[in-house]
């Protein structure tokens, strides 16, 4: 039976085999006003999560017996609890798999509490921003910022692209494109840029709304992660179904462009 959380209860779990790991992400999530629920591996992990409602879940990848993107996907199957994978594993197709399969995050070890910190109530605050609807906010190119606010049920065109802000929806030539939360944010920003080029720092600060971290640090982590987010993107605007002929097939169909040393834009073949 799941647990109902009191309305102001913030629960946690901690998903770790490493116990060194797990007391100190349990202790930091406790400093941060969790209720912090732990497990040693995954098959614990996923009957705790049935039981309570985390609003959080931190998740490690080399685990015995079902490693963490077994546990991810079935996690994902149950709950949409914000998630941050965080492991020792730092190569691009790890990290890669891990956002594919649904996490928010990935952090990699070692890594300083402070970081953590900062992207878990980094991740807390895109899932409040989206539950809350949308808010019109006047941009602000010091942190980039860069939201799109419309009435519930209206669409916003631009060529072949067109928004849903409120309902996070989008489509490219009338085909509905299958986003995850960050995915959405990038493509509303470079559709807010109308064709000019948003830089890296802009979309990097755009995924890390954070107030812990200054805007004037900018990881190669945080870089890695929103470079794979772009390629996700990228991908599903590739592979849209019947994108292999027509006007608009194959490459041209990959709407963002990448202008080297920059950053990105939207691509004039979306008919900008």
């Amino acid at each position: 039976m799941i647990e109902s959380p009191s309305a102001l209860e913030r629960i946690a779990v901690v998903i770790e085999d490493d116990p060194d790991v797990r007391e100190l992400l349990e202790s930091l999530l406790r400093e941060a006003g969790f209720t912090v629920r732990v497990a040693a591996n995954g098959f614990d992990g996923l009957g705790i999560i049935a039981q309570v409602e985390p609003m959080i879940t931190t998740l490690d990848v080399t685990m015995p017996g079902m490693d963490g993107f077994e546990t991810l996907r079935r996690i994902r199957a149950i709950s949409s609890t914000r998630i941050i994978m965080i492991s020792a594993r730092s190569d691009e197709t790890d990290v890669v798999l891990g956002l594919t399969a649904g996490a928010d995050d990935y952090i990699s070890k070692p890594f300083r509490t402070r970081e953590v910190r900062a992207r878990i109530e980094s991740v807390l605050r895109r899932a409040a921003e989206t539950s809350a609807g949308p808010v019109a906010v006047t941009p602000d190119t010091s942190s980039a910022v860069m939201r799109l606010a419309a009435p519930p049920e209206e669409w916003i065109e631009y060529g072949l692209l067109r928004l849903n802000p409120h309902d996070r929806l989008a489509q490219v030539g009338g085909i509905a494109l299958a986003l995850t939360r960050s995915e959405f944010e990038l493509l509303a920003a470079l559709f807010r840029a109308r064709g000019r080029v948003c830089t890296k720092r802009e979309l990097v600060m755009l995924l890390r709304t954070d107030t812990v971290m200054t805007s004037n640090i900018v990881l190669a982590s945080d870089k890695r992660s929103m470079e794979v987010h772009i390629a996700n993107l990228r991908r599903k605007m590739t592979h849209l179904p019947g994108s292999g002929a027509g006007p608009h097939s194959g490459a041209e169909m990959n709407g963002i462009e990448t202008v080297r040393g920059i950053g990105y834009r939207l691509s004039a073949s979306l008919g900008f």
